[in-house]
């Protein structure tokens, strides 16, 4: 079982899986998006706000949801919830650059999933973080993800060895 220290360790180990090129991984599919930073973006001395990370977070689990696994799941009987999340700095970021945000999965579970989230300019990985969905009914109740879900989730899946070797 992945526990709460692993995945902090594995961001943190600079292997392929999680290095500049986040392309390189032995996963089917690499889900990508793309942020431009702009003054309101940043602190007065022009550094990207950190809750800045935590929101495209955000952004591209809803664009990656909307186009990758279910267009209509988010109008469903059911949500996801997030359970977990950690960001972090790895090096600065300015405005009026492109954050390239990188996501893949890991420990997929029929009512959970990691979301692993490298963020990158100009191929330089700047940040990384990631949120440990759940998906529960209207009644706030954890469920099993709905139908064919698991098996789309998985398409985005790293190997949990590369990550705890």
């Amino acid at each position: 079982m992945l526990m709460r220290e692993v995945i902090p360790h594995a961001l943190n180990r600079g292997n392929a899986l999680l290095s500049e090129n986040p392309l390189a991984t032995d996963s089917p599919k690499t889900f990508h998006h793309s942020f431009d930073i702009y003054l309101k973006d940043s602190n007065a001395f022009m550094n990207t706000y950190f809750s800045r990370y935590f929101e495209w977070q955000g952004v591209c689990r809803e664009r990656w949801f909307h186009e990758c696994i279910h267009d209509d799941l988010l109008g469903s009987d059911g949500m996801f919830v997030t359970k977990r999340a950690h960001q972090e700095y790895v090096h600065e970021t300015f405005p009026f650059q492109r954050v390239d945000c990188y996501l893949n999965t890991v420990q997929v579970r029929q009512c959970s999933a990691y979301l692993l989230f490298r963020f990158c300019v100009d191929g330089r990985k700047v940040s990384q973080g990631y949120q440990q969905i759940l998906y529960a009914g209207r009644d706030r109740k954890i469920r099993r993800f709905p139908d064919g879900i698991v098996d789309r989730v998985k398409e985005y899946e790293l190997p949990l060895s590369a990550l705890t070797e």
